[in-house]
């Protein structure tokens, strides 16, 4: 991962932090969106690599995995491209174009925090759907 180094300066004006707190942040999210994308990645290969009785027990599952794959990455690509589009906050002359990115930035971050609280979840259910699994499995006949 590569580190981001924005150094915030005691003559940076309000707006300046905020974009420079808002440029770490959005570089956060987009470091964690392609973890999960690995992340998601390993979960279907395991999913697909199960004996294809137990595949198709699952089906719905690896489904649900991949969805959320392709929800990742929708959001990953809209949050790289905000990135790019960040570029220009140099040349803001007013503070509309500002809040215009401040704003953006807001959407993002909603957009960001619901995916990953949905994200949470089938994790969630997943390891409760393993932990019972290898609870069967440890029970004595």
């Amino acid at each position: 991962m590569k580190e981001l180094n924005i150094e915030i300066y005691a003559h940076d004006s309000e707006v300046d932090v905020a974009h420079k707190i808002n440029t770490m942040e959005l570089h956060n999210w987009i470091n964690h969106l392609t973890y999960i994308r690995k992340e998601l990645s390993s979960l279907i290969h395991f999913y697909n690599a199960q004996p294809a009785q137990k595949r198709l027990e699952q089906e719905s599952t690896s489904q649900r995995y991949e969805m959320k794959q392709v929800d990742n990455d929708v959001i990953l690509v809209a949050l790289q491209k905000f990135k790019i589009s960040r570029d220009t906050i140099a040349e803001c002359e007013d503070v509309h174009c500002d809040m215009t990115f401040i704003q953006e930035h807001e959407k993002c971050r909603r957009m960001y925090l619901f995916h990953i609280d949905k994200y949470r979840k089938l994790k969630d259910t997943f390891f409760k759907e393993l932990q019972g699994k290898i609870s069967q499995v440890a029970q004595p006949a």
